[in-house]
């Protein structure tokens, strides 16, 4: 099962580490992880989309909670929170190519934030299904580059 967590922890030397190792330790797969100061410069956030099992998981909070530098652990069910990725894909174009990927991006509410002679690169933000279905589409143009944040979650 896909679950969504987030972490606020202090920023110091090691948490990340012993956060991430919490997860693997219990068997659960990080789909992604990301992990960036809030408005307390003291704070930082790690939200982290993971697969394991339920029973695992709850174990595996109670873990986080005990650990020293951590400050609030947060698992998301499905609904309970805004989830949003930030995505760059460097898409090849050319003179015939281009205006068709630029059609696309406009109607995905895309910007796109560089254009060459040979490529595109578009900035998308949205949930998995957003984005797959982006990319499924400027797929058969070629990508040349993609870049992804992984899921950053709040909750409602």
């Amino acid at each position: 099962m896909r679950h969504t967590i987030s972490v606020l922890v202090e920023n110091k030397f090691g948490v990340l580490a012993r956060v991430s190792g919490m997860f693997s330790g219990r068997g659960f797969n990080i789909d992604s992880l990301n992990v960036a100061p809030t408005h307390d410069a003291g704070l930082s956030r790690i939200t982290a989309v993971l697969m394991g099992d339920d029973s695992s998981l709850d174990l595996c909070i109670k873990q986080l909670r005990k650990l020293v530098n951590v400050v609030e652990v947060v698992d998301f069910t499905e609904g309970q929170a805004v989830v949003r990725e930030l995505v760059l894909i460097k898409v090849k174009a050319d003179a015939k190519t281009r205006a068709e990927i630029m059609q696309i991006s406009d109607i995905f509410r895309t910007k796109i934030v560089n254009v060459s002679q040979d490529s595109v690169i578009i900035e998308m933000t949205g949930d998995d299904g957003k984005v797959a279905a982006f990319l499924s589409l400027v797929e058969p143009f070629g990508i040349l580059e993609l870049a992804r944040t992984g899921a950053l979650a709040q909750k409602r």
